[in-house]
């Protein structure tokens, strides 16, 4: 365990190097990347360029540009917006919590109902049962986030408000954890833009594991040892189905936290991670974007070496690999 660890705390800091030294040069080389043509309004001088090139470093090379901001961003902790000359750091603390909430409650969600659909379909190959599944799966999969979003919006918080039912969801924000009745309302809708897809494409795969793990040799012998079918689908049959479902979950849920949310939150106006990175994108603002690369690449890394954890615990057999 302790070489497993040291490989992966190694890995991570390779990844978050390479990773910022990629978003560094092409925010750095792209058209329109000067920092200082944006600080110095739309119409500045040639002297005010250069005071903001000398007060802000931008005219030291750029392997110097770089490692003051990673003293900036990981040292000194004071990392500036170019846009706004706010702390990233204190604004990256504020969203995080909004969307890891957002995140982990659609994980929760694609996971139940894919696994459950799967399973549904699985057992009842080609019969009615699996055939709208199927459909299900395949209308989730093909649904993009960010129309699902504002269809959702649009249908339950404006075109149908007057429904009792749908009256019970705000338009938006966020509720802290703190009042869970008004977390789960701000964040139902949230979750189910973002688990939409997820749970269509799990439950495609849990299907066609199961089928195929149904035929291996060790499910028949089980079933000829006369044990139930119960415990042949829990004890055997699904425990080696879900081991792709746990590959795909890491990447799926460090991919929603670094990224995926950033398609979700704006539309609910949640104002967490994605949010601010989608503004920091409109901007070319690239302190805020280097931190929030490395954070996602953080949770990347994170969650791939918990998948390690997870496939040793269901597969023994990887276990010496």
């Amino acid at each position: 365990m302790i070489i497993f660890l040291a490989k992966r705390i190694v890995g991570l800091v390779a990844v978050l190097f390479a990773v910022s030294v990629i978003t560094f040069i092409i925010f750095n080389v792209i058209p329109g990347g000067d920092p200082a043509l944006r600080m110095a309004g739309r119409h500045p001088t040639k002297q005010a360029i250069a005071n903001i090139n000398k007060d802000w470093g931008f005219d030291q090379p750029l392997y110097k540009q770089y490692l003051a901001m990673m003293d900036h961003l990981f040292v000194k902790r004071d990392l500036i917006s170019y846009q706004d000359q706010t702390e990233v750091l204190p604004t990256i603390a504020r969203g995080i919590p909004r969307t890891l909430s957002l995140a982990i409650g659609a994980a929760a969600l694609w996971l139940l109902f894919g696994i459950a659909m799967g399973v549904a379909s699985g057992l009842n190959q080609g019969g009615w049962t699996d055939r709208v599944m199927t459909i299900l799966a395949m209308t989730g999969i093909s649904m993009p986030i960010f129309w699902l979003g504002a269809v959702l919006l649009y249908l339950i918080t404006f075109k149908y408000r007057e429904l009792p039912v749908l009256s019970w969801f705000p338009a938006g924000g966020y509720s802290p954890i703190s009042d869970p009745v008004e977390w789960v309302r701000h964040l139902i809708l949230p979750w189910i833009t973002l688990s939409i897809v997820s749970i269509g494409f799990y439950a495609r795969v849990v299907r066609n594991s199961l089928l195929e793990t149904s035929s291996a040799d060790y499910v028949r012998t089980a079933t000829a040892m006369g044990l139930s079918r119960r415990r042949v689908l829990f004890r055997h049959t699904l425990r080696t189905s879900l081991i792709p479902v746990v590959a795909l979950f890491g990447l799926d849920f460090g991919a929603a936290v670094g990224g995926l949310v950033i398609l979700v939150e704006p539309i609910f106006g949640l104002q967490g991670v994605g949010q601010y990175a989608q503004s920091s994108v409109a901007h070319l603002d690239l302190p805020p974007l280097m931190a929030l690369t490395l954070y996602g690449a953080f949770f990347v890394v994170v969650f791939n070496a918990v998948v390690d954890i997870a496939y040793a615990w269901l597969d023994p057999r990887t276990r010496d690999a």
